[in-house]
Protein backbone atom coordinates (compact mmCIF):
# COMPACT_ATOMS: atom_id res chain seq x y z
CA UNK A 1 0.00 0.00 0.00
CA UNK A 2 2.84 2.35 -0.97
CA UNK A 3 2.43 5.35 -2.79
CA UNK A 4 4.18 5.39 -6.24
CA UNK A 5 3.06 8.50 -7.31
CA UNK A 6 4.31 11.72 -7.75
CA UNK A 7 2.60 15.05 -7.08
CA UNK A 8 3.12 17.83 -10.37
CA UNK A 9 4.46 15.41 -12.36
CA UNK A 10 3.16 17.65 -15.03
CA UNK A 11 3.96 20.71 -13.47
CA UNK A 12 7.10 20.80 -16.07
CA UNK A 13 4.76 21.83 -19.13
CA UNK A 14 6.03 25.03 -19.19
CA UNK A 15 4.36 28.76 -20.55
CA UNK A 16 1.25 27.24 -22.25
CA UNK A 17 -0.03 25.43 -18.95
CA UNK A 18 0.71 28.53 -17.20
CA UNK A 19 -0.96 30.79 -19.62
CA UNK A 20 -4.10 28.23 -19.17
CA UNK A 21 -4.12 28.19 -15.27
CA UNK A 22 -3.58 32.16 -15.19
CA UNK A 23 -6.92 32.57 -17.59
CA UNK A 24 -9.02 30.13 -15.94
CA UNK A 25 -7.72 30.67 -12.03
CA UNK A 26 -9.48 34.35 -10.38
CA UNK A 27 -7.00 36.62 -9.11
CA UNK A 28 -6.40 36.62 -5.62
CA UNK A 29 -8.22 38.51 -3.28
CA UNK A 30 -6.43 41.27 -1.04
CA UNK A 31 -7.72 39.75 1.85
CA UNK A 32 -8.88 36.13 2.38
CA UNK A 33 -12.44 35.94 2.56
CA UNK A 34 -14.29 34.76 5.03
CA UNK A 35 -16.39 31.83 4.46
CA UNK A 36 -20.10 30.96 6.37
CA UNK A 37 -19.36 27.53 6.40
CA UNK A 38 -16.50 27.60 8.66
CA UNK A 39 -18.83 29.43 11.35
CA UNK A 40 -20.63 25.86 11.36
CA UNK A 41 -18.99 24.20 14.18
CA UNK A 42 -21.99 21.78 15.08
CA UNK A 43 -21.68 17.92 14.37
CA UNK A 44 -18.22 18.16 16.12
CA UNK A 45 -18.28 14.76 17.74
CA UNK A 46 -19.94 12.88 14.29
CA UNK A 47 -23.58 12.87 12.63
CA UNK A 48 -25.64 11.36 15.46
CA UNK A 49 -26.78 8.80 12.92
CA UNK A 50 -27.29 5.09 14.45
CA UNK A 51 -27.71 2.82 11.34
CA UNK A 52 -26.63 -0.96 11.31
CA UNK A 53 -28.42 -1.90 8.43
CA UNK A 54 -30.88 -0.42 5.24
CA UNK A 55 -34.36 -1.74 4.02
CA UNK A 56 -35.07 -1.26 0.50
CA UNK A 57 -37.26 2.04 1.12
CA UNK A 58 -33.75 3.27 2.31
CA UNK A 59 -31.16 2.33 -0.28
CA UNK A 60 -33.90 4.31 -2.81
CA UNK A 61 -34.12 7.34 -0.56
CA UNK A 62 -30.52 7.70 -0.11
CA UNK A 63 -29.10 6.55 -3.60
CA UNK A 64 -31.32 9.73 -4.38
CA UNK A 65 -30.32 11.91 -1.70
CA UNK A 66 -25.92 11.23 -2.48
CA UNK A 67 -26.59 11.74 -6.33
CA UNK A 68 -29.07 15.58 -5.41
CA UNK A 69 -26.31 16.05 -2.61
CA UNK A 70 -23.25 16.38 -4.83
CA UNK A 71 -24.58 17.94 -7.53
CA UNK A 72 -26.10 20.55 -5.21
CA UNK A 73 -22.85 20.66 -3.86
CA UNK A 74 -20.73 21.93 -7.34
CA UNK A 75 -23.44 23.27 -9.23
CA UNK A 76 -25.19 25.81 -6.21
CA UNK A 77 -23.49 29.29 -6.44
CA UNK A 78 -24.45 29.54 -2.33
CA UNK A 79 -22.53 26.29 -1.64
CA UNK A 80 -19.77 27.14 -4.11
CA UNK A 81 -19.48 30.72 -2.29
CA UNK A 82 -19.04 28.82 0.96
CA UNK A 83 -21.74 30.10 2.58
CA UNK A 84 -22.75 26.68 3.97
CA UNK A 85 -20.85 23.68 5.50
CA UNK A 86 -22.48 20.57 2.45
CA UNK A 87 -21.32 18.33 4.94
CA UNK A 88 -23.22 19.50 7.63
CA UNK A 89 -26.38 20.01 5.55
CA UNK A 90 -26.35 16.20 4.98
CA UNK A 91 -26.61 15.39 8.20
CA UNK A 92 -29.33 17.40 8.84
CA UNK A 93 -31.39 16.01 6.34
CA UNK A 94 -30.21 12.36 6.54
CA UNK A 95 -32.96 11.64 9.33
CA UNK A 96 -35.75 12.91 7.27
CA UNK A 97 -34.32 11.41 3.57
CA UNK A 98 -34.15 8.03 5.79
CA UNK A 99 -38.27 8.45 6.80
CA UNK A 100 -39.15 9.19 3.04
CA UNK A 101 -41.79 6.76 2.24
CA UNK A 102 -42.81 7.77 -1.48
CA UNK A 103 -40.92 9.33 -4.49
CA UNK A 104 -43.03 12.49 -4.23
CA UNK A 105 -42.53 12.94 -0.68
CA UNK A 106 -38.47 12.07 -1.07
CA UNK A 107 -38.77 14.34 -3.96
CA UNK A 108 -40.57 17.64 -2.26
CA UNK A 109 -37.93 17.01 0.93
CA UNK A 110 -35.34 17.28 -1.03
CA UNK A 111 -37.04 20.46 -2.95
CA UNK A 112 -37.38 22.17 0.02
CA UNK A 113 -33.67 21.42 1.25
CA UNK A 114 -32.93 22.99 -1.87
CA UNK A 115 -35.31 26.45 -2.26
CA UNK A 116 -33.88 27.22 1.51
CA UNK A 117 -30.47 27.58 0.35
CA UNK A 118 -32.16 30.70 -1.82
CA UNK A 119 -32.49 31.82 -5.17
CA UNK A 120 -30.05 31.15 -8.08
CA UNK A 121 -30.07 33.57 -10.55
CA UNK A 122 -29.97 33.25 -14.27
CA UNK A 123 -26.64 32.68 -15.41
CA UNK A 124 -25.64 34.63 -19.33
CA UNK A 125 -22.88 32.48 -19.43
CA UNK A 126 -23.71 28.76 -19.05
CA UNK A 127 -24.71 28.75 -22.70
CA UNK A 128 -21.36 29.58 -23.45
CA UNK A 129 -19.14 27.35 -26.11
CA UNK A 130 -16.05 26.76 -24.07
CA UNK A 131 -12.44 27.57 -25.81
CA UNK A 132 -11.13 24.33 -25.97
CA UNK A 133 -12.77 21.52 -27.33
CA UNK A 134 -14.86 18.82 -25.66
CA UNK A 135 -13.29 15.74 -24.31
CA UNK A 136 -16.91 14.42 -22.83
CA UNK A 137 -20.03 15.83 -21.23
CA UNK A 138 -21.38 15.60 -18.01
CA UNK A 139 -22.89 12.21 -17.35
CA UNK A 140 -26.54 13.79 -15.79
CA UNK A 141 -28.63 10.89 -17.27
CA UNK A 142 -29.80 10.33 -13.41
CA UNK A 143 -31.94 14.08 -13.74
CA UNK A 144 -34.43 12.46 -14.95
CA UNK A 145 -34.48 9.04 -13.60
CA UNK A 146 -38.63 9.44 -13.01
CA UNK A 147 -38.57 6.31 -10.21
CA UNK A 148 -36.44 8.41 -8.37
CA UNK A 149 -37.39 12.37 -8.51
CA UNK A 150 -40.96 13.63 -9.81
CA UNK A 151 -41.20 15.81 -12.58
CA UNK A 152 -41.37 18.88 -10.39
CA UNK A 153 -38.05 18.31 -9.06
CA UNK A 154 -36.47 16.99 -12.15
CA UNK A 155 -37.56 21.35 -13.36
CA UNK A 156 -35.83 22.26 -10.05
CA UNK A 157 -32.43 20.37 -10.92
CA UNK A 158 -32.70 21.04 -14.31
CA UNK A 159 -32.63 24.91 -13.87
CA UNK A 160 -29.85 24.73 -11.23
CA UNK A 161 -27.48 22.89 -14.04
CA UNK A 162 -28.36 25.71 -16.11
CA UNK A 163 -28.05 28.46 -14.30
CA UNK A 164 -25.08 26.45 -12.25
CA UNK A 165 -22.02 28.51 -10.31
CA UNK A 166 -19.46 30.01 -12.63
CA UNK A 167 -17.01 31.76 -9.97
CA UNK A 168 -14.49 30.55 -8.08
CA UNK A 169 -15.67 27.40 -5.52
CA UNK A 170 -14.95 26.29 -2.34
CA UNK A 171 -15.09 22.81 -2.65
CA UNK A 172 -12.70 22.61 -5.99
CA UNK A 173 -10.41 24.53 -7.53
CA UNK A 174 -6.78 24.37 -9.89
CA UNK A 175 -4.63 21.54 -8.46
CA UNK A 176 -1.39 21.07 -9.70
CA UNK A 177 -0.95 21.64 -13.30
CA UNK A 178 -4.27 20.89 -14.65
CA UNK A 179 -5.96 18.52 -11.95
CA UNK A 180 -8.46 19.69 -9.42
CA UNK A 181 -7.54 20.14 -5.97
CA UNK A 182 -10.24 19.43 -3.66
CA UNK A 183 -10.32 21.99 -0.29
CA UNK A 184 -12.08 22.43 2.42
CA UNK A 185 -13.20 18.73 2.76
CA UNK A 186 -13.05 17.89 6.56
CA UNK A 187 -11.30 14.59 7.08
CA UNK A 188 -12.49 13.65 10.67
CA UNK A 189 -9.32 12.52 11.67
CA UNK A 190 -10.12 11.32 15.22
CA UNK A 191 -12.95 9.47 14.12
CA UNK A 192 -11.19 6.05 13.73
CA UNK A 193 -14.05 4.61 12.93
CA UNK A 194 -16.48 7.05 11.41
CA UNK A 195 -20.32 6.66 12.90
CA UNK A 196 -22.68 5.75 10.28
CA UNK A 197 -23.75 9.46 8.98
CA UNK A 198 -19.85 9.94 8.33
CA UNK A 199 -19.64 6.16 6.19
CA UNK A 200 -22.43 7.26 4.13
CA UNK A 201 -20.73 11.04 4.01
CA UNK A 202 -17.37 9.28 2.97
CA UNK A 203 -19.19 7.32 0.06
CA UNK A 204 -21.23 10.77 -1.00
CA UNK A 205 -18.23 12.56 -1.02
CA UNK A 206 -15.58 9.78 -3.01
CA UNK A 207 -18.61 8.77 -5.33
CA UNK A 208 -19.13 12.65 -6.61
CA UNK A 209 -15.92 13.57 -6.41
CA UNK A 210 -15.31 10.88 -9.42
CA UNK A 211 -18.72 11.57 -10.80
CA UNK A 212 -17.21 15.19 -11.53
CA UNK A 213 -13.48 15.35 -11.26
CA UNK A 214 -12.38 11.97 -12.48
CA UNK A 215 -10.86 12.24 -16.07
CA UNK A 216 -11.12 8.60 -16.98
CA UNK A 217 -14.64 7.80 -15.46
CA UNK A 218 -15.95 6.66 -18.97
CA UNK A 219 -13.39 3.93 -18.76
CA UNK A 220 -13.88 2.60 -15.22
CA UNK A 221 -15.87 -0.49 -16.82
CA UNK A 222 -18.62 -0.21 -14.52
CA UNK A 223 -22.02 1.58 -14.50
CA UNK A 224 -20.85 4.64 -12.29
CA UNK A 225 -24.31 5.24 -11.36
CA UNK A 226 -24.93 1.38 -9.68
CA UNK A 227 -21.54 1.72 -7.87
CA UNK A 228 -23.66 4.29 -5.35
CA UNK A 229 -26.39 2.34 -4.45
CA UNK A 230 -24.14 -1.23 -4.59
CA UNK A 231 -21.87 0.38 -1.96
CA UNK A 232 -24.18 2.03 0.49
CA UNK A 233 -25.33 -1.25 2.53
CA UNK A 234 -21.83 -1.91 2.78
CA UNK A 235 -20.67 1.26 4.11
CA UNK A 236 -23.79 1.21 6.65
CA UNK A 237 -22.93 -2.27 7.49
CA UNK A 238 -19.13 -1.70 8.11
CA UNK A 239 -18.95 -2.90 11.56
CA UNK A 240 -15.56 -1.68 12.96
CA UNK A 241 -12.93 0.86 11.71
CA UNK A 242 -10.88 -2.20 9.98
CA UNK A 243 -13.98 -3.32 7.83
CA UNK A 244 -14.48 0.33 7.02
CA UNK A 245 -10.97 0.24 5.35
CA UNK A 246 -11.81 -2.58 3.76
CA UNK A 247 -15.31 -1.72 2.20
CA UNK A 248 -13.00 1.85 1.31
CA UNK A 249 -10.18 -0.51 -0.56
CA UNK A 250 -13.19 -2.14 -2.86
CA UNK A 251 -14.18 1.32 -3.78
CA UNK A 252 -11.32 2.76 -4.77
CA UNK A 253 -10.26 -0.23 -6.60
CA UNK A 254 -13.65 -0.21 -8.64
CA UNK A 255 -11.92 2.89 -10.44
CA UNK A 256 -9.11 1.02 -11.94
CA UNK A 257 -6.63 4.27 -11.52
CA UNK A 258 -2.77 2.82 -9.99
CA UNK A 259 -2.81 6.35 -8.40
CA UNK A 260 -5.98 4.83 -6.01
CA UNK A 261 -4.00 3.84 -3.32
CA UNK A 262 -5.06 4.37 0.47
CA UNK A 263 -2.52 5.79 2.76
CA UNK A 264 -1.44 3.26 5.10
CA UNK A 265 -2.35 3.64 8.95
CA UNK A 266 -1.92 1.62 11.84
CA UNK A 267 -5.31 -0.65 11.45
CA UNK A 268 -4.38 -1.29 7.94
CA UNK A 269 -1.29 -2.32 9.01
CA UNK A 270 -2.35 -4.30 11.42
CA UNK A 271 -4.89 -5.99 8.77
CA UNK A 272 -1.49 -6.77 6.22
CA UNK A 273 1.04 -7.25 8.89
CA UNK A 274 3.33 -5.82 10.91
CA UNK A 275 6.09 -8.07 10.16
CA UNK A 276 7.17 -9.07 6.96
CA UNK A 277 9.75 -11.59 5.44
CA UNK A 278 13.20 -9.58 4.05
CA UNK A 279 12.38 -10.46 0.30
CA UNK A 280 11.53 -8.98 -3.13
CA UNK A 281 8.35 -10.94 -4.72
CA UNK A 282 7.18 -10.03 -8.67
CA UNK A 283 4.48 -11.88 -9.89
CA UNK A 284 5.18 -14.01 -13.09
CA UNK A 285 2.56 -15.94 -14.94
CA UNK A 286 0.57 -14.81 -11.88
CA UNK A 287 3.18 -16.66 -9.88
CA UNK A 288 4.61 -15.25 -6.82
CA UNK A 289 8.42 -15.39 -7.72
CA UNK A 290 11.22 -14.56 -5.32
CA UNK A 291 13.09 -11.68 -6.67
CA UNK A 292 15.76 -10.61 -4.72
CA UNK A 293 16.83 -11.38 -1.11
CA UNK A 294 17.95 -9.13 1.82
CA UNK A 295 21.60 -9.33 2.38
CA UNK A 296 23.05 -6.08 3.56
CA UNK A 297 23.65 -7.30 6.49
CA UNK A 298 20.68 -5.23 8.18
CA UNK A 299 19.11 -8.74 9.21
CA UNK A 300 20.50 -12.62 8.65
CA UNK A 301 19.52 -13.19 5.09
CA UNK A 302 16.84 -15.41 4.74
CA UNK A 303 16.27 -18.63 3.66
CA UNK A 304 14.54 -17.91 0.07
CA UNK A 305 16.88 -17.44 -3.69
CA UNK A 306 15.65 -15.75 -6.14
CA UNK A 307 13.79 -17.63 -8.85
CA UNK A 308 12.07 -19.80 -5.67
CA UNK A 309 7.80 -19.85 -6.91
CA UNK A 310 6.02 -19.41 -3.79
CA UNK A 311 2.79 -21.66 -3.51
CA UNK A 312 1.47 -21.11 0.02
CA UNK A 313 1.97 -18.11 2.38
CA UNK A 314 1.28 -19.54 6.27
CA UNK A 315 -1.23 -22.37 4.91
CA UNK A 316 -2.86 -19.91 2.00
CA UNK A 317 -2.37 -21.00 -1.26
CA UNK A 318 -0.98 -17.89 -2.86
CA UNK A 319 -3.74 -18.22 -5.39
CA UNK A 320 -6.42 -17.76 -3.09
CA UNK A 321 -4.94 -14.89 -1.61
CA UNK A 322 -4.94 -13.48 -4.94
CA UNK A 323 -8.60 -14.11 -4.97
CA UNK A 324 -8.99 -12.56 -1.45
CA UNK A 325 -6.78 -9.41 -2.07
CA UNK A 326 -7.28 -8.40 -5.57
CA UNK A 327 -10.60 -6.63 -5.06
CA UNK A 328 -8.98 -5.02 -2.17
CA UNK A 329 -6.28 -3.53 -4.27
CA UNK A 330 -6.42 -0.37 -6.37
CA UNK A 331 -4.56 -0.72 -9.91
CA UNK A 332 -5.46 0.32 -13.23
CA UNK A 333 -4.71 -3.25 -14.47
CA UNK A 334 -3.76 -6.43 -12.95
CA UNK A 335 -0.60 -6.57 -13.67
CA UNK A 336 -0.42 -3.17 -11.52
CA UNK A 337 -2.73 -5.11 -8.67
CA UNK A 338 -0.17 -7.95 -8.89
CA UNK A 339 3.13 -5.09 -8.39
CA UNK A 340 0.41 -3.87 -5.40
CA UNK A 341 0.24 -7.10 -3.66
CA UNK A 342 3.84 -8.55 -4.27
CA UNK A 343 5.29 -5.64 -2.13
CA UNK A 344 3.33 -7.09 0.92
CA UNK A 345 2.55 -10.42 0.16
CA UNK A 346 4.99 -11.78 2.62
CA UNK A 347 3.61 -9.34 5.22
CA UNK A 348 2.12 -10.98 8.33
CA UNK A 349 1.82 -10.43 12.15
CA UNK A 350 4.13 -13.32 13.30
CA UNK A 351 7.46 -13.30 13.57
CA UNK A 352 7.68 -16.71 11.47
CA UNK A 353 6.47 -17.19 7.84
CA UNK A 354 5.51 -20.65 7.19
CA UNK A 355 5.99 -21.13 3.13
CA UNK A 356 5.80 -23.88 0.74
CA UNK A 357 7.83 -23.31 -2.29
CA UNK A 358 9.47 -24.26 -5.77
CA UNK A 359 12.73 -24.43 -5.65
CA UNK A 360 14.01 -25.79 -9.51
CA UNK A 361 10.66 -27.61 -9.64
CA UNK A 362 11.30 -29.35 -6.50
CA UNK A 363 8.59 -28.88 -3.83
CA UNK A 364 9.81 -27.46 -0.51
CA UNK A 365 8.29 -26.39 3.12
CA UNK A 366 10.31 -23.97 5.12
CA UNK A 367 10.01 -21.72 8.10
CA UNK A 368 11.40 -17.40 7.26
CA UNK A 369 12.15 -15.36 9.53
CA UNK A 370 9.91 -11.94 9.35
CA UNK A 371 11.29 -9.06 10.85
CA UNK A 372 9.36 -5.28 12.05
CA UNK A 373 8.23 -3.56 8.81
CA UNK A 374 9.28 -0.41 10.47
CA UNK A 375 12.78 -1.47 11.21
CA UNK A 376 13.54 -2.57 8.04
CA UNK A 377 13.24 -0.31 4.60
CA UNK A 378 12.29 -2.11 1.40
CA UNK A 379 14.45 -4.83 -0.35
CA UNK A 380 15.64 -2.83 -3.78
CA UNK A 381 17.82 -3.76 -6.69
CA UNK A 382 21.77 -3.01 -5.07
CA UNK A 383 22.18 0.53 -6.63
CA UNK A 384 24.25 0.73 -9.70
CA UNK A 385 27.57 2.44 -9.90
CA UNK A 386 26.52 5.04 -12.14
CA UNK A 387 23.44 6.24 -14.26
CA UNK A 388 25.02 5.08 -17.66
CA UNK A 389 27.30 2.47 -18.24
CA UNK A 390 28.66 0.12 -21.60
CA UNK A 391 26.76 -3.06 -21.99
CA UNK A 392 29.20 -3.90 -24.82
CA UNK A 393 32.08 -1.47 -26.76
CA UNK A 394 29.07 -0.21 -29.09
CA UNK A 395 26.00 -0.75 -26.84
CA UNK A 396 25.25 2.18 -23.96
CA UNK A 397 22.79 2.10 -21.24
CA UNK A 398 21.32 4.69 -18.92
CA UNK A 399 18.78 4.01 -16.28
CA UNK A 400 15.88 6.69 -15.48
CA UNK A 401 16.34 5.98 -11.61
CA UNK A 402 19.54 7.52 -11.45
CA UNK A 403 19.61 10.19 -14.47
CA UNK A 404 19.54 13.88 -13.89
CA UNK A 405 19.03 16.56 -16.73
CA UNK A 406 23.21 17.87 -16.02
CA UNK A 407 24.49 14.68 -16.79
CA UNK A 408 22.58 14.60 -20.00
CA UNK A 409 25.36 16.50 -22.06
CA UNK A 410 28.55 13.90 -20.97
CA UNK A 411 26.32 10.72 -21.87
CA UNK A 412 25.03 11.55 -25.35
CA UNK A 413 29.31 12.32 -26.36
CA UNK A 414 30.09 9.15 -24.48
CA UNK A 415 27.28 7.21 -26.15
CA UNK A 416 27.75 9.52 -29.21
CA UNK A 417 29.53 6.47 -31.52
CA UNK A 418 27.56 3.50 -30.31
CA UNK A 419 25.22 1.35 -32.37
CA UNK A 420 22.78 1.40 -30.10
CA UNK A 421 21.11 2.58 -26.84
CA UNK A 422 19.35 1.07 -23.66
CA UNK A 423 17.18 2.96 -21.19
CA UNK A 424 15.62 1.30 -18.12
CA UNK A 425 12.32 2.77 -16.56
CA UNK A 426 11.36 0.09 -15.13
CA UNK A 427 11.73 2.45 -12.02
CA UNK A 428 10.57 5.78 -11.12
CA UNK A 429 12.86 8.32 -12.68
CA UNK A 430 14.41 10.60 -10.48
CA UNK A 431 14.40 13.78 -12.06
CA UNK A 432 11.38 15.02 -13.92
CA UNK A 433 13.86 17.53 -16.18
CA UNK A 434 15.28 14.70 -17.76
CA UNK A 435 12.60 12.55 -18.15
CA UNK A 436 11.67 15.76 -20.74
CA UNK A 437 14.73 16.36 -22.22
CA UNK A 438 16.11 12.99 -22.68
CA UNK A 439 13.82 12.73 -25.83
CA UNK A 440 15.51 15.99 -27.50
CA UNK A 441 18.86 14.28 -28.42
CA UNK A 442 17.07 11.95 -30.78
CA UNK A 443 14.82 14.47 -32.51
CA UNK A 444 15.86 16.60 -35.62
CA UNK A 445 12.42 18.59 -35.62
CA UNK A 446 10.21 19.42 -32.70
CA UNK A 447 7.76 16.33 -32.35
CA UNK A 448 4.16 16.52 -30.45
CA UNK A 449 3.85 13.57 -28.25
CA UNK A 450 0.54 13.94 -25.87
CA UNK A 451 -2.35 15.68 -25.18
CA UNK A 452 -4.45 16.18 -21.87
CA UNK A 453 -7.92 16.43 -21.22
CA UNK A 454 -8.40 18.68 -18.08
CA UNK A 455 -12.07 19.40 -15.96
CA UNK A 456 -14.12 22.47 -16.62
CA UNK A 457 -14.35 24.57 -13.89
CA UNK A 458 -17.42 26.11 -15.13
CA UNK A 459 -19.48 22.80 -16.02
CA UNK A 460 -18.87 20.20 -13.62
CA UNK A 461 -18.41 16.85 -15.07
CA UNK A 462 -17.11 18.23 -18.53
CA UNK A 463 -13.46 17.49 -19.23
CA UNK A 464 -11.68 19.69 -22.38
CA UNK A 465 -8.71 19.04 -24.59
CA UNK A 466 -5.81 20.56 -24.42
CA UNK A 467 -2.37 20.65 -26.44
CA UNK A 468 0.35 18.55 -25.05
CA UNK A 469 3.76 19.98 -24.70
CA UNK A 470 6.06 19.27 -28.01
CA UNK A 471 9.69 18.02 -27.32
CA UNK A 472 12.70 19.97 -28.91
CA UNK A 473 15.49 18.78 -30.08
CA UNK A 474 18.95 19.36 -28.78
CA UNK A 475 21.78 19.16 -30.38
CA UNK A 476 23.37 16.79 -33.16
CA UNK A 477 19.93 13.92 -33.05
CA UNK A 478 21.70 10.43 -32.38
CA UNK A 479 20.97 8.36 -34.57
CA UNK A 480 21.42 4.55 -33.44
CA UNK A 481 19.03 2.20 -32.09
CA UNK A 482 16.90 3.19 -29.09
CA UNK A 483 15.66 0.60 -26.56
CA UNK A 484 13.36 1.72 -24.03
CA UNK A 485 12.92 -1.03 -21.11
CA UNK A 486 9.00 -0.92 -19.23
CA UNK A 487 7.47 -3.16 -17.05
CA UNK A 488 4.14 -3.33 -14.41
CA UNK A 489 6.51 -1.26 -12.33
CA UNK A 490 6.68 1.61 -14.72
CA UNK A 491 4.07 3.63 -13.21
CA UNK A 492 2.97 7.50 -13.93
CA UNK A 493 5.86 9.95 -14.22
CA UNK A 494 7.81 7.05 -15.68
CA UNK A 495 4.97 5.95 -18.14
CA UNK A 496 4.94 9.86 -19.29
CA UNK A 497 8.44 9.47 -20.43
CA UNK A 498 8.00 5.83 -22.15
CA UNK A 499 5.76 8.02 -24.22
CA UNK A 500 7.91 11.15 -24.55
CA UNK A 501 10.63 8.48 -26.05
CA UNK A 502 8.54 6.86 -27.90
CA UNK A 503 7.73 9.74 -29.84
CA UNK A 504 11.20 9.55 -31.63
CA UNK A 505 12.45 7.98 -34.93
CA UNK A 506 14.40 5.01 -33.67
CA UNK A 507 12.59 3.88 -30.36
CA UNK A 508 11.31 0.47 -29.99
CA UNK A 509 9.09 0.05 -26.18
CA UNK A 510 10.58 -3.64 -25.11
CA UNK A 511 9.10 -5.14 -21.96
CA UNK A 512 5.19 -5.97 -20.50
CA UNK A 513 2.94 -3.68 -20.28
CA UNK A 514 3.07 -0.69 -17.86
CA UNK A 515 0.75 0.01 -14.71
CA UNK A 516 -1.38 2.41 -16.32
CA UNK A 517 -1.94 5.49 -14.50
CA UNK A 518 -0.31 8.29 -16.29
CA UNK A 519 -0.73 11.69 -15.42
CA UNK A 520 -1.03 13.92 -12.55
CA UNK A 521 -2.20 13.45 -9.40
CA UNK A 522 -5.45 14.59 -6.44
CA UNK A 523 -5.33 14.34 -3.45
CA UNK A 524 -8.86 13.05 -1.52
CA UNK A 525 -9.27 12.64 2.18
CA UNK A 526 -12.46 10.72 3.47
CA UNK A 527 -13.79 10.75 7.06
CA UNK A 528 -11.58 8.76 9.54
CA UNK A 529 -8.62 10.73 7.90
CA UNK A 530 -8.17 8.03 4.91
CA UNK A 531 -6.17 9.40 2.29
CA UNK A 532 -6.23 8.58 -1.24
CA UNK A 533 -5.75 10.03 -4.78
CA UNK A 534 -6.83 9.81 -8.15
CA UNK A 535 -5.44 10.24 -11.81
CA UNK A 536 -6.53 14.29 -12.03
CA UNK A 537 -5.72 14.95 -15.67
CA UNK A 538 -6.42 12.79 -18.51
CA UNK A 539 -3.16 11.59 -21.03
CA UNK A 540 -3.25 10.70 -23.95
CA UNK A 541 -1.76 10.16 -27.23
CA UNK A 542 -1.75 12.98 -29.60
CA UNK A 543 -4.37 11.47 -31.68
CA UNK A 544 -6.58 10.57 -28.40
CA UNK A 545 -5.62 6.93 -27.79
CA UNK A 546 -5.74 5.73 -24.21
CA UNK A 547 -2.70 5.20 -21.67
CA UNK A 548 -5.13 4.97 -18.55
CA UNK A 549 -5.48 1.22 -17.71
CA UNK A 550 -4.07 0.26 -20.97
CA UNK A 551 -1.18 1.01 -20.13
CA UNK A 552 2.46 1.87 -22.48
CA UNK A 553 1.51 -1.32 -24.61
CA UNK A 554 5.35 -2.56 -25.68
CA UNK A 555 6.55 -2.97 -29.54
CA UNK A 556 8.45 -5.74 -28.28
CA UNK A 557 7.06 -8.23 -25.47
CA UNK A 558 9.65 -9.69 -23.20
CA UNK A 559 9.48 -11.40 -19.38
CA UNK A 560 11.69 -12.83 -17.10
CA UNK A 561 11.40 -16.08 -15.90
CA UNK A 562 11.70 -17.70 -12.65
CA UNK A 563 14.64 -19.94 -14.24
CA UNK A 564 16.38 -16.34 -15.04
CA UNK A 565 15.51 -14.71 -12.13
CA UNK A 566 17.60 -18.00 -10.39
CA UNK A 567 20.57 -17.83 -12.66
CA UNK A 568 20.75 -14.00 -12.10
CA UNK A 569 19.81 -13.17 -15.73
CA UNK A 570 18.02 -9.94 -16.48
CA UNK A 571 16.41 -11.79 -19.96
CA UNK A 572 14.58 -8.22 -20.57
CA UNK A 573 18.10 -6.62 -21.12
CA UNK A 574 19.51 -9.76 -22.74
CA UNK A 575 16.51 -9.26 -25.40
CA UNK A 576 17.20 -5.12 -25.68
CA UNK A 577 21.23 -6.23 -26.56
CA UNK A 578 19.99 -9.32 -28.90
CA UNK A 579 17.55 -6.59 -30.79
CA UNK A 580 20.54 -3.80 -31.29
CA UNK A 581 22.82 -6.55 -32.91
CA UNK A 582 20.35 -7.50 -35.25
CA UNK A 583 20.24 -4.46 -36.32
Amino acid sequence: MRIFSRAGLLSGLGVLLGLVAQAQTPAADTEAPVYKALLDTTFQQGSGLVLAKLTAQQLENLTALGQVWGFVKYYHPVVAAGQVDWDKELFRVLPAALASRTTAERSALLGQWITKLGPVAPCATCTKRPAFPVRQEPDLAWLTNKNLYTPEFQQQLDYLKNNRNQGPHYYVAQGNALSPGFKHEEAYATHTYPDAGLRILALFRYWNMIQYFFPYKYAIGDNWQQVLPEFLPQFVEASDALQYRLVTLRLLARIHDGHATLNPDATLDQYTGTYIVPAAVKFINRQAVVLRVRQDGLVPRPPLEPGDILTHIDGVAVEDILKQRLPLTPGSNEAGQLRMLASDILRGNTDQAQLKLLRAGKPLTISAPRYLLDKLPPVTPLPADSAYRFLKPDIGYLTMAKTRKQQLPPIFRAFENTKGLVIDIRNYPIDFAATQQLPGYFLKKPKAFTKFAKFDTSYPGRFLWFPGKFLKPIGKPYTGKLIVLVDETSLSLAEYAAMALRATPHAIILGSPTAGADGDVTRIVLPGNLVTRISGTGVYYPNGRETQRVGIVPDVQAYPTPAGIQAGRDEVLEKAIELIQKG
